[in-house]
């Protein structure tokens, strides 16, 4: 993990106010405000009759017995509230089994136990196993490169440069293009192209590899075609590793001339300006690979001969230095004129790792340097040569290359010295001079400096130079490697794979690319088709290719880099989800402690109606993911690549926040051997701790299985469907099935998964004749139960319909529109994990989330699990529910809060008869996070109480009945302003403050007479829109925290009164047996509204940095 190093701060969070010590603040307000009037009243009463003042001193006594003499016969009588929640709770209890089936379910798996075992999970052998199958197959992947590395460098070996070679190859770009005269352009010829769907279902050829070639490079230039000529020899060995492992995706070589060589071939579509800008010599997986870890310091010259062009030079050359950096480097930048200046004042002397966040931050403080005053170059080498000793003395750093990047316009000073001091004679620190500008009277001294250094040398006049002159200097850092042909294999952080439309314009993103500053690593394709978004996570294996020319061997050429792509979702099918348990899960790191693979990894944001990566999103730490770990226990030991457990209470958020659930999570992780990567597994305490195993014939079982009312997530893997090309349009139901009739013998499958399959088909089979027989039965008095459904820890699924699917009010229910409703490769549904968290029997009731302002939604589900407990080991065997119409669930809630009038009174203390038809009444129906189901007005259905009234929400708080749990999210965006500062700046100068607002002011005054049109003065709209569009918010990384509420089951029952100024306000609260829901009944006549309302927006976690530092 990156440490920011802030000079020794201490981080302390600045909370949001705690809702609860501002409402009593508020109270005590209100308080002495009333005390304050009613005395001033008192006071003026000496002229008032004796029978007035009376009134007056009784009334600043207790001043809710006067006001409330009408109220206190409007008392709600918790009796008749607990009988209303008892009806209401019957009522549903008795559909929800009746139509779900839930009886009948517990029964046949009853019936069972006897053949059923139950066995608790190793979590340690589990992950150790998983690891060793991910080192299979990712050994697999290496191979395949190794064999590619091979072939080229023998392929290299054997051919002779020809300057004046003529080769026509398949340009990736012109390939299938046609000129007016109907003929093939050059480079063009005819390519065929098939969508398969191992490759996003992109147009490809497996058969064939092509070329791309950067817009900037000649694609005939001899380089180019004698690279691509002896390359051709990859073309079998491509189509080879794919036939071996047809797990593989896209494989490739890079070549230091600039060619990019694509297996299998596609068709290139340039940017809207033409422009082909993928450099596959600027991409991550290059970089590493051509280079080893490095230690590096840039030295700018800020010198008054710096201004204008130059600086800017300089400013590029900064910028495109640093995208060459990875996660397994180090970093620092000087400026440097009169005085040596740290960009980062807070990194004085230290290197910090070149992480994303690192990279980002030092090229916004680039852009802030102003060039004036004298160079003064000697005291800033020293300072570089310092900072690179002490890294090596003390064992920091990348342990490995050490290089300072010297940018300037001239060296003037006797600068032999530093080198004779800290660099000579072993020369461990390599010195790269780039000189900006046209002159060259300081060449001679540049050169001088590079070639004494064991450095390089480039001159750059233009920001067109920038980006090939600073990439030669990778090429010396690797010919050590070359040399001594040290093919050390290098593993890329998670990149995005990703196809996201754009009106008629898909693109497709991966391998390795930083496009327009989002980075997403890899090319980019823009294919003119319809297609929705995917999304995949891969990450890159590359070597580099090395001349064997006995003549050339002692130079170290670098021929260029072999890769391949790897999917992380295929690793992570090698850690099934049926035996990581409801809450269990999978996840990957690498020894940066960065997120590889997570279930909260949530690499994309909304912006608008797009959906984007987050800038950060392959630099997520696993301190921030599993936030919990306050201590890092579990970050430190995967860092480390150790092999153990830990355990941890979490609060685990569920749909975006608004729930949460209290686990006790184990955690197992061990290393992947020969990656820089570990595994994680995750199982939790109780039921996650067990597996059942039941044993049925196929015979028994495969006629159960083929019923039409049963379906299978085509996202978990019971046969391998993938490699095989006749196999990929079989879904998992389908694969099964020919499986076990022997009609696909061929099909590798998943056994034990398999076998429970089989066992839940046959025990689960009885819920299909009963639904039947309920939907031939059912009468109107249900009408509103739409669908019944079970799912099984197996991830089989059945539902019955009792309505027409076109009368259905949520359609995406039990689809993949629903992702939270279906079995996934991350989770189980929503609706059997929150029901696991419930006793069995018990059943829970939600509203399904939607975005937007328009959160009511018009159906409900309910759902229960059903348990089986062998030799007092408990595990839960499925979830079963219903969908129901929101309609159905309010007829019954205000069926169920009514009294008749000829109701017998004698007895209750307080209104009666009652009803929650009465307007003086307000009744919910809210779950026990808080949210409302029924309320008399519609739309404050799914809204959170607290939003509505803030003053019972607290009550219920002050109370105990509710608690609220502070959530936090590291991986948020937030709004941001549009002037970027460092944090430490202004420590640096007690008016700095007071100079940046008059350079503000300045700047915008003189904004405004610039942009200011008089013309359009009176057309005060367009002012307007142009305003708004400027001010369009901007979103940025950002941590925030988030209120949850969660109900507290010991408490029954509860009611109160609430002090509203002029009168008091009474509510009762009643739990709704076997269920998640409560009664909420309270006055309407009382009018609360100055209290506060209580809502789950998150805000932002501000920092407070705490300086150790002495000025500079």
């Amino acid at each position: 993990m990156c440490i920011f190093q802030l000079c020794q701060r201490s981080c302390q969070p600045i909370t949001s106010p705690d809702p609860v010590s501002e409402l009593t603040k508020k109270q005590e307000q209100a308080e002495e405000e009333a005390t304050i009037t009613r005395g001033m009243m008192l006071c003026c009463c000496g002229r008032l009759s004796a029978a007035v003042r009376l009134w007056i001193t009784l009334w600043i006594i207790s001043p809710s017995r006067l006001f409330y003499s009408a109220h206190a016969q409007t008392r709600i009588p918790t009796e008749t509230v607990k009988l209303w929640a008892d009806a209401f709770g019957g009522e549903m209890f008795s559909l929800a089994t009746k139509y779900s089936g839930s009886h009948l379910l517990q029964k046949k798996y009853k019936d069972v136990e006897s053949i059923i075992k139950i066995e608790e999970v190793d979590g340690l052998e589990l992950v150790r196993k998983f690891a060793e199958e991910m080192e299979e197959m990712l050994g697999r992947k290496m191979k395949a490169v190794k064999r590619l590395v091979n072939a080229a460098e023998d392929a290299d070996l054997y051919h002779e440069y020809n300057v004046s070679l003529e080769y026509d190859y398949f340009n990736s770009v012109k390939v299938n293009e046609r000129d007016d005269d109907g003929n093939y352009v050059e480079l063009g010829s005819e390519f065929i192209l098939e969508s398969n769907k191992h490759f996003n279902n992109l147009p490809v050829n497996t058969s064939l590899s092509n070329i791309q070639v950067p817009t900037n490079v000649y694609n005939k230039d001899p380089g180019i075609l004698n690279g691509v000529y002896m390359s051709e020899a990859l073309n079998p060995l491509f189509v080879e590793n794919f036939e071996r492992d047809p797990t593989l995706t896209w494989q490739y070589f890079g070549s230091y001339t600039g060619f990019f060589r694509l297996y299998p071939g596609i068709k290139w579509q340039p940017d809207e300006n033409g422009v082909i800008a993928f450099d596959c010599r600027n991409r991550n997986w290059y970089i590493q690979a051509a280079t080893s870890p490095k230690d590096i310091v840039i030295v700018v010259d800020i010198s008054g001969s710096m201004k204008g062009l130059r600086l800017s030079i300089a400013k590029h050359t900064i910028t495109t230095i640093l995208d060459t950096l990875g996660e397994n480097d180090f970093v620092n930048i000087i400026a440097y004129n009169d005085y040596v200046h740290y960009v980062e004042p807070c990194f004085k002397g230290t290197l910090v790792q070149a992480d994303l966040d690192n990279r980002e931050h030092f090229k916004l403080l680039v852009e802030e340097l102003h060039a004036k005053g004298m160079g003064t170059v000697k005291k800033a080498l020293k300072e570089a040569f310092g900072i690179l000793s002490q890294f090596n003395v003390t064992g920091q750093g990348s342990l490995c290359n050490q290089a300072i990047m010297l940018i300037t316009d001239g060296a003037v000073e006797d600068y032999k010295q530093v080198f004779e001091d800290y660099n000579w004679p072993d020369r461990k620190v390599r010195v790269f001079t780039y000189l900006i500008g046209r002159e060259v009277t300081f060449a001679d001294n540049a050169k001088w400096i590079a070639c004494n250094n064991k450095g390089y040398y480039t001159q750059i006049s233009t920001l067109a130079d920038v980006q090939e002159n600073v990439m030669e200097y990778l090429h010396v850092l690797s010919r050590p490697m070359v040399i001594n042909h040290d093919h050390d294999i290098i593993w890329t952080e998670a990149y995005m794979d990703s196809a996201l439309p754009k009106s008629d314009e898909v693109t497709i993103k991966g391998i390795g690319n930083n496009l327009m500053r989002q980075h997403i690593y890899g090319f980019t394709v823009q294919l003119f088709a319809s297609q929705a978004q995917s999304l995949l996570l891969m990450t890159t294996v590359a070597m580099p290719v090395f001349s064997k020319k006995n003549e050339t061997r002692s130079e170290g050429i670098l021929l260029g880099v072999v890769g391949s792509d790897v999917p992380l979702g295929e690793l992570l099918k090698l850690a099934p989800r049926y035996k990581l348990g409801v809450h269990g899960y999978a996840f990957l790191n690498t020894n940066n402690g960065y997120i590889l693979s997570h279930p909260d990894l949530r690499p994309l944001y909304k912006e608008g109606k797009k959906l984007k990566p987050k800038p950060n999103y392959n630099s997520v730490d696993l301190a921030e993911v599993e936030w919990e770990d306050t201590d890092e226990v579990l970050r430190t030991a995967m860092v480390n690549g150790e092999t153990g457990a830990f355990s941890n209470d979490v609060r685990m958020p569920m749909e975006k926040g608004r729930r949460v659930l209290f686990l006790t999570n184990d955690y197992f992780y061990t290393v992947i051997k020969e990656t820089p990567f570990s595994l994680g597994v995750v199982l939790t305490r109780g039921h996650g701790e067990y597996i059942f195993i039941g044993n049925i014939s196929v015979e028994e079982g495969l006629h159960d299985l083929q019923q039409p009312d049963l379906t299978l997530p085509d996202e978990w893997i019971y046969c391998v469907t993938d490699i095989d090309p006749h196999h990929r349009k079989l879904s998992q139901l389908q694969a099964v099935i020919r499986y076990l009739t022997g009609e696909e013998p061929d099909l590798e499958c998943d056994e034990e998964l398999v076998q429970e399959v089989l066992f839940d088909a046959v025990v689960t089979a009885p819920l299909e004749a009963y639904w039947t027989a309920l939907v031939l039965n059912s009468s109107n008095s249900a009408d509103g139960v739409e669908v019944a459904f079970l799912g099984t820890r197996a991830g089989l699924v059945r539902f019955s319909l009792f309505v027409g699917s076109e009368k259905r009010v949520n359609k995406k229910f039990l689809t993949k529109a629903d992702k939270d409703s279906i079995f996934t490769m991350d989770h189980f549904p929503l609706w059997y994990r929150r029901a696991a968290e419930h006793p069995p029997g018990s059943f829970i009731y939600y509203t399904p989330y939607k975005e937007g302002r328009e959160r009511r939604s018009s159906s409900v589900i309910a759902s229960t699990v059903v348990s089986v407990t062998v030799n007092k080991k408990m595990a839960i065997a499925a979830a079963v529910g219903i969908q129901l119409r929101l309609e159905l669930l309010e007829k019954k809630f205000w069926t169920a809060t009514r009294q008749p009038n000829d109701t017998d009174c004698s007895t209750i203390d307080g209104m009666c008869p009652i009803s929650c038809d009465d307007d003086n009444l307000n009744c919910y129906l809210i779950d026990n996070n808080g949210f409302i189901l029924v309320s008399k007005d519609k739309k404050e259905a799914a809204k959170f109480l607290g939003e509505v009234d803030g003053s019972v929400m607290q009550q219920l708080l002050n109370t105990g009945m509710f608690k609220q749990v502070m959530l936090y999210d590291y991986q948020a965006m937030c709004k941001i302003g549009y002037h970027h500062h460092s944090g430490a700046r202004p420590l640096l100068s007690p008016f700095y403050g007071l100079l940046m607002a008059l350079k503000w002011f300045l700047s915008n005054v003189f904004l405004f007479l610039m942009e200011f049109n008089f013309c359009g003065f009176w057309h005060s709209d367009s002012i307007v829109d142009a305003h708004k569009h400027k001010k369009q918010d901007m979103l940025q990384p950002c941590d925030t925290e988030y209120p949850a509420f969660v109900y507290e089951p010991s408490v029954k029952e509860t009611n109160s009164l609430i002090e509203c100024g002029t009168c008091q306000k009474m509510f009762v609260v009643q739990q709704i047996t076997n269920s998640n829901l409560l009664l909420l009944v309270t006055q309407a006549d009382c009018d609360c509204s100055f209290y506060p309302l209580i809502t789950l927006e998150p805000h932002e976690v501000k920092y407070i940095l705490l300086f150790d530092m002495e000025i500079i």
